[in-house]
């Protein structure tokens, strides 16, 4: 009993002899003891100064050296990936050499972090949110840099992707779309001049459109109404003959994409072709040709199309239909008197 008592009263004098060593270590300014400046962490805030000071040193050799490697491929997904490859692998290195300078023991560094990420978590959640969501575009693939897509309401390019931004070269819509929001003065796939920056949380709010990753097509209409006196068969031609000039068919395509897209996307040869279909309406015969275009140069397509068509419906003599309005005089009623009773 008396060498149990013993043992504690050493282990407790022990315990504040390194209590006291540990108060005495602390700087003192102005005859007060600062908690915590002590030589080790000194050395620590000295050794973690050094790790960022490398690191941005690594940084700026690496961008200097993909820099004269990439030479004339800038803006291309290389530089892209180049850029964000230096951009996740140094931070997270210099964030494991800073956590192991200060955390040499794995439980407090478990309750730190436990700490650190609840306050980050609460008051920074839409922030980690788009970061979450700069992975979900990237590890599900839902688009790169270079993509033609729709994101937050915003039609055009992706131009850079970052941590919590995207930022998009806005392009036009298309007469059909006009009525979608916002509102663009461009009536159709061109750019705008805007760069638009959304962040990358969108994408678990609404629905992410690409046109161009994996099926890098599109299929578009043009309607031509036609008066029902004059040649449908004839009109169907032109419109035939103008798709098969311009957009793609299956010889413009090589076997091997066509194969692609048939195991793919179940897209099958006869579809890529152009076909033309009839619609009856009131005041004249719409004829529709649809066929298959690339995400890029929609309007420059469109517009040879409509040149060429308006030239051989002028030499076939057939005009584009109009709404017309016959006026009819309605004769005056005339209304005789009511008969007096008797």
């Amino acid at each position: 009993m008396q060498q149990d008592i013993s043992n504690l009263l050493n282990t407790a004098e022990t315990a504040r002899g390194t209590a006291a060593a540990a108060h005495v270590e602390g700087a003192r300014l102005f005859g007060i003891t600062l908690i915590g400046a002590t030589a080790d962490n000194l050395h620590k805030l000295l050794l973690t100064l050094s790790f960022i000071l490398a690191a941005f040193v690594v940084t700026w050799l690496l961008r200097a050296i993909l820099g004269q490697f990439i030479g004339s491929r800038s803006g291309t997904r290389f530089q892209f990936w180049a850029k964000h490859g230096v951009s996740c692998v140094v931070p997270g290195i210099l964030f494991l050499g800073v956590m192991s300078n200060w955390f040499d023991n794995p439980a407090r560094l478990a309750a730190a972090l436990g700490l650190i990420g609840a306050g980050i978590a609460f008051a920074l959640q839409r922030v980690i949110t788009a970061v979450a969501g700069y992975f979900v575009i990237l590890r599900g693939k839902t688009f790169n840099v270079g993509d033609r897509i729709v994101m937050g309401g915003v039609r055009g390019d992706v131009i850079d992707l970052s941590f919590m931004q995207t930022r998009i070269m806005e392009m036009g819509q298309s007469p059909k779309e006009q009525g979608d929001a916002p509102s663009i003065w461009v009536r159709s796939r061109q750019f705008t001049g805007r760069i638009v920056t959304v962040t990358n949380d969108k994408v678990f709010d609404e629905p992410v459109y690409n046109y161009t990753r994996d099926f890098p097509y599109i299929w578009d209409e043009i309607n031509l109404p036609v008066r029902y006196q004059d040649d449908a068969g004839k009109a169907e031609a032109i419109l035939l003959k103008a798709a098969r000039h311009h957009a793609l068919t299956r010889e413009r395509i090589s076997e091997q994409e066509l194969k692609r897209l048939e195991e793919s996307f179940g897209v099958k040869v006869g579809q890529i072709d152009p076909q033309t279909f009839w619609r009856i309406t009131d005041n004249w015969l719409e004829i529709t040709v649809r066929f298959l275009a690339p995400d890029h140069g929609i309007r420059e397509l469109k517009d040879r199309m409509t040149r060429e068509i308006l030239a051989e419906l002028d030499k076939a003599k057939i005009g584009v239909a109009s709404g017309t309005y016959a006026i009819v005089e309605v004769p005056p009623i005339k209304i005789e008197p009511a008969s007096q009773p008797a």
